[in-house]
């Protein structure tokens, strides 16, 4: 079983894309390596999405294409 990333460290910055009202807010920190957290700005002590940066940045392909 993988053991959780340390995020204590986590620098959160909220997506450009994210709604201004502060309604649907996505944050990513891109400074853990080797996994790009992904969480709810809303919910910001609870759960985090860990991907791996091959699956983030083909995830990032597929929205931009």
């Amino acid at each position: 079983m993988n053991r959780a990333p340390d995020l204590s460290a986590a620098v959160w910055r909220k997506s450009s894309y994210s709604d201004g009202g502060g309604t649907n807010c996505v944050e990513v920190a891109d400074n853990c390596p080797g996994v790009v957290p992904v969480r709810d700005s809303k919910l910001s002590a609870g759960p985090v999405l860990v991907f791996g940066e091959d699956s983030w940045s083909a995830f990032l392909a597929g929205v931009k294409g």
